[in-house]
């Protein structure tokens, strides 16, 4: 065979370039550079310090040159091949650059959450549906999906084996001190955060509430800012929801929960229940047979999962790599089958949804209708219309 010639049998590389060299930027990097198939072969951000930074630590894990850094998503697109664009910017950035990325035939993998206005969120559903029959895979970060703890319990749900869902628990109770939202300029904003505790902290606990649940009838909700000052978002999120099965849940998302717990998600049917701690599976039983006697049946757990994703045991230190490693393989598996990505930006789009009708219902103090807020009926209100405590005695204007 002439050297010049590719191998067919052989799959090829696939070039990768990420936008925002922040921290989650870093992430994305370290867990691209784990995958067989991926390369950082270019890093995207105006700031070249952040980007001489991370073009540095990638070329540390390869021992290879270090990427090449762009000012702009366009320069890069336009100085190298590029397969693959990684979107970890500020949340305001979201959909302009995932334009630019499937107008010149990358696929794309977008951080969470999808983009901060449901206006720009369904204009980039309908590119990304374009871009599909294209040939384009265009995925959102929700790594927690894959999960073994989740994958687990998102089988037994979809098998009928917890029989009819009936109710959920998801609390999302974390800490961030004040120099978190003074880290960054764009921190706490709604231009470029879009919201905060749920938007950005709770929307993946958000996404599997939603993948496990189905589709939301009606939200009602209230936020406020109790803990931290200068930013114009909520702290804390709590709602209930009802969902088209008739089943009930309860969502609770905050900053403000010093010293900052693990994630709980309680999933909750006629037949059975599941308890994902901490991304880890705390307890699963289903009944056998006609076996619904209200004793204390036994944890059965251990019999769905690994023994390291049994709430308890120990967590490996590079598991948040490890998380969007999965996902990076599930993208890379939707590109070589020509199918749809594990997370795709309709899941995206349903999330932001949720996300939002908390906070409609929120500022207007009713409940809302998930279809409406979906459909775009509360789209010209996404500049807050109520008000909320803030901490100090002062009063905000929240969304």
């Amino acid at each position: 065979m002439n050297g010049g010639t590719p191998d067919p049998s052989v799959p090829v590389p696939i070039d990768v370039a990420i936008v925002g060299a922040g921290i989650i930027g870093a992430n994305h990097a370290a867990a691209v550079q784990r995958h067989h198939r991926l390369r950082v072969a270019a890093l995207v951000d105006p700031d070249q310090v952040a980007a001489v930074g991370l073009a540095d630590r990638v070329a540390g894990m390869t021992g290879a040159e270090p990427p090449r850094r762009y000012p702009t998503l366009d320069d890069a697109l336009a100085g190298q091949p590029i397969g693959l664009v990684a979107i970890c910017t500020p949340s305001g950035l979201h959909a302009p650059l995932a334009e630019q990325a499937l107008a010149a035939g990358a696929h794309v993998v977008i951080e969470k959450p999808l983009e901060v206005t449901l206006g720009r969120a369904r204009k980039l559903a309908d590119l990304a549906a374009d871009a599909q029959q294209r040939g384009l895979v265009v995925s959102v970060v929700s790594q927690h999906r894959f999960d073994p703890a989740a994958v687990a319990v998102a089988e037994a749900v979809a098998a009928g084996e917890l029989g009819s869902i009936t109710s959920a628990v998801a609390t999302v109770p974390w800490w961030r001190e004040q120099g978190y939202y003074d880290s960054a300029g764009w921190r706490g904003t709604r231009a470029y955060d879009g919201g905060g505790a749920l938007m950005n902290q709770g929307v993946h606990t958000v996404d599997l509430l939603l993948w496990l649940l189905g589709q939301p009838v009606e939200v009602a909700a209230q936020t406020a800012r109790l803990a931290h000052h200068g930013i114009e978002v909520e702290d804390v999120a709590v709602a209930t929801i009802r969902f088209r099965s008739g089943a009930l849940a309860t969502l609770h998302a905050t900053t403000a929960a010093y010293p900052g717990l693990g994630v709980r998600l309680q999933v909750h049917g006629t037949r059975g229940s599941a308890v994902i701690d901490d991304d880890q599976l705390a307890y699963f039983h289903v009944a056998a047979g006609d076996d619904v006697a209200p004793h204390r049946p036994p944890n059965q757990a251990a019999a769905r999962v690994p023994a390291a994703d049994l709430v308890g045991a120990p967590k490996a230190g590079d598991g948040f790599v490890l998380g969007h490693l999965r996902q990076y393989q599930d993208v890379v598996e939707a590109i070589d089958l020509r199918r749809p990505p594990g997370v795709r930006v309709e899941d995206g789009l349903a999330a932001l949804a949720l996300v939002e009708a908390v906070y409609r219902s929120a500022a207007l103090g009713l409940p809302v209708a998930y279809d409406d807020v979906l459909a775009g009926a509360y789209d010209d209100q996404h500049e807050p219309v109520g008000t909320v405590p803030v901490a100090g005695g002062d009063e905000g204007r929240l969304s």
